[in-house]
């Protein structure tokens, strides 16, 4: 207890830098999850995608982003445990959020879309069985989250081929894509809608203690779905066939049809990521402030101060601007040629997954969803629509993700031991 009464002030200072850090790190490697594909199809500008994501990854990590968190991430682990010696949770915590940031670094120069999830899951795992007890660990929740690396790429690909599939019966493989292309997209768009409203509800708003329940987040998903669909029809009107645009590719003004319900999903899709991922940044600082605040007792939740979710939003927002083109690249270029169309149908199977885990309450990784979600377009297409050398780093960089933050977690918690014990 001495420690947290005497090094309290260092030890939330190095929390807040820390966690800046690791928001910093979301900002530039997950942020390509709702960016990637708008950016990729050409349905919007690198500068245009990064202005979106920055009014909605902010809004989503700020309105939705925890009023309440449990301070120990994903319970993942036993805090009676510590109760004894709070320290060790503080140093861990702090090493996890360093360590998960190091590697988003790491990853993001190497232009490697990885789970930020599995980073900071990684790093807890890693200080709490080494540096505690293996007994400190819920190896349950674990197993889960790793099952999620398969569950979730798998299920977002399939929703994603099944999707594409039907846009390429019901409009591109038909005599005339354009007029077919205006009756079906505004059905498209009320999906959208539909699937972006119940992420914010079921993963978002439960944060600020409004909690509808699934069954009434459906019945308002569906009003809020048709508003959109109204006001997609509007943006619709303007959208003329051009023969001239569609000399060169047949389907130019079609895939314009489709660049609108694009701005749909990429807002949506900023929104629901910064409700969701900024918990990744945030949760371990929260836990910090916690045992600090309260003078070294281990709490089960804690209140979320907003002052640590502007924090977060602002770290997010800063690793966005500063590096998030580099993976933004890979998802959106490397993976297999985007059209508008196809990453629409990339963008929604990635959102109904998330959907689909909130209401089963499965474990899930955006990132590994989302390139689940491109692969299975590609695959739409044929094998030899995918870039299968990029393809398999990506895989390989997933399985390096959790070992990865272990190990630095490992490191830097016996370190911050040794300086201040």
């Amino acid at each position: 207890m001495s420690i947290i009464a005497e090094y309290g002030s260092i030890l939330v200072i190095m929390a807040c830098v820390f966690g800046f850090f690791m928001a910093w790190g979301v900002g530039a490697n997950d942020v390509a999850n709702a960016m990637g594909t708008s950016v990729g199809s050409k349905a919007l500008t690198l500068k245009q995608a990064i202005i979106i994501a920055i009014i909605f990854e902010f809004a989503g990590a700020y309105l939705a982003g925890g009023a309440v968190t449990a301070t120990i991430r994903k319970g993942i682990i036993d805090p009676a445990i510590l109760s004894g010696t709070p320290e060790l949770l503080v140093y861990g915590m702090l090493s996890a959020l360093l360590a998960a940031g190091i590697w988003l670094l790491i990853a993001t120069a190497m232009g490697w879309p990885v789970s930020t999830t599995h980073s900071i899951v990684g790093a807890i795992v890693g200080f709490a069985a080494v540096g505690i007890s293996v007994d400190a660990v819920h190896w349950a929740k674990v197993g889960k989250i790793v099952a999620s690396w398969v569950v979730s790429p798998l299920t977002a690909g399939f929703i994603a081929f099944f999707l594409f599939r039907s846009v390429q019966k019901l409009i591109l493989d038909t005599e005339d894509p354009f007029k077919n292309a205006k009756k079906y997209v505004p059905m498209y768009i009320f999906l959208v809608g539909f699937m972006i409203s119940m992420v914010t509800f079921t993963k978002g708003l439960k944060h600020i203690g409004l909690n509808p329940g699934f069954a009434n987040s459906a019945l308002i998903s569906i009003g809020i779905a048709f508003l959109t669909m109204l006001l997609g029809i509007f943006m619709l009107r303007n959208i003329k066939a051009k023969t001239e645009d569609d000399r060169d590719y047949h389907f130019a003004s079609v895939e314009k049809v489709f660049g609108v319900l694009m701005m749909f999903t990429a807002c949506a899709m900023a929104f629901a990521h910064g409700s969701n991922d900024v918990a990744n940044a945030v949760g371990p600082l929260a836990a910090v402030v916690g045992v600090v605040g309260s003078a070294g007792e281990v709490a089960q939740k804690s209140a979320m101060p907003v002052w640590i979710l502007l924090l977060g939003g602002a770290g997010i927002v800063a690793g966005l601007v500063m590096y998030g083109h580099k993976v933004i690249a890979t998802v959106g270029n490397n993976i297999t040629e985007l059209t508008p169309s196809r990453g629409f149908a990339a963008t929604l199977a990635a959102a109904s997954t998330v959907v689909f885990a909130s209401g089963t309450g499965l474990p899930i990784s955006t990132t590994h969803t989302l390139v689940g979600a491109v692969l299975g377009v590609g695959l739409a297409r044929g094998l030899s629509a995918l870039n299968l050398q990029v393809v398999g780093t990506i895989f390989v960089s997933w399985l390096v993700t959790l070992p990865a933050g272990a190990f630095l977690s490992i490191v830097i918690f016996f370190t911050l031991k040794g300086i201040f014990s």
